[in-house]
């Protein structure tokens, strides 16, 4: 089971000393485990020619019976502490980039002041990366940024859901066109692609016709709006963050009526510690299933 884990850990990084910090082992242990791994099923399963190391054929048709093997045993495990009372084992928890939720993190406190024996660890990414690692299994949990569908095998809890608008400055605002026809002749201000609002405004736009190009990615809305102000184009952002600044309106996009939403992922199967974690956001959050 530790070299499955080691495989797996190296499959995730594409890296032989990320995988060893992840797994909390040293870069010469991990690479002997997984030589031995290869030994005993008589192929290689990484291609290490390159910087960063790839799964050969052999190792993309062994990963996913490695993951299975993993989860499987982590079930076994599982089910017997729940028979004992205990909660144990790990907890990963994803979050969008530069989230300042307070909830999230008095969700946090309160799931690892309760039950001190499950490992939590958190990582930040963009949101279709942790909901990539949802489904894959290297992330029990994300506060992430979503459309109207998610991959089939998740749940979902929704924070928040509202419009995607067209932020403009507030003395802008009277007559302003915002329908898709007149985005395309703006210059676009948009975060990331990954970003789930940006990941909505994208799929509304091949909807309407083709994809857009933004003139100017920025990294953050806050970034969004300065530009806005400076005047160097259209922003694209949620209703509630365009009402945060007075110096900007958010306009309604025409003919779009998708909305962009905030919250937490985790698969259909999830761990006894994935479960508890969802109550005590549902709790602190104060929200129903969704």
């Amino acid at each position: 089971m530790r070299q499955l884990e080691y495989f797996v850990a190296v499959a995730n990084e594409e890296n032989f000393t990320a995988a060893a910090h992840r797994v909390h082992t040293t870069q010469p242990n991990i690479s002997a485990q997984v030589r031995s791994l290869e030994r005993e099923l008589g192929s290689a399963l990484f291609d290490r020619s390159a910087r960063s190391v790839r799964l050969t054929d052999a190792g993309q048709a062994a990963l996913p019976a490695a993951r299975a093997a993993l989860a499987a045993a982590r079930e076994v495990a599982d089910a017997v502490s729940e028979v004992r009372g205990l909660l144990r084992g790990s907890l990963s928890v994803g979050m969008v980039e530069g989230c300042t939720i307070a909830p999230l993190f008095t969700a946090l406190g309160t799931f690892g002041s309760a039950h001190p024996k499950v490992a939590l660890s958190l990582r930040e990414s963009p949101s279709d990366r942790l909901i990539t690692s949802i489904v894959d299994g290297s992330l029990d949990v994300a506060l992430a940024g979503y459309g109207d569908e998610l991959p089939r095998g998740t749940e979902s809890l929704t924070v928040i859901a509202e419009p995607v608008v067209a932020v403009v400055p507030a003395d802008e605002e009277r007559g302003t066109d915002t329908g898709f026809p007149e985005l395309r002749q703006r210059s676009l201000i948009c975060l990331p692609r990954g970003a789930g609002i940006r990941n909505v405004f994208d799929d509304a736009a091949v909807a309407h016709g083709s994809p857009i190009r933004p003139a100017i990615e920025a990294s953050s809305p806050d970034a969004i709006v300065e530009l806005v102000c400076s005047g160097m184009g259209t922003g694209i952002l949620s209703a509630s963050i365009a009402a945060t600044d007075d110096r900007v309106v958010g306009l309604p996009i025409e003919g779009v009526d998708v909305r962009a939403r905030l919250g937490f992922v985790w698969r259909t199967d999830p761990s006894p510690a994935t479960r508890r974690f969802v109550d005590v956001v549902r709790e602190t959050f104060g929200l129903d299933a969704g």
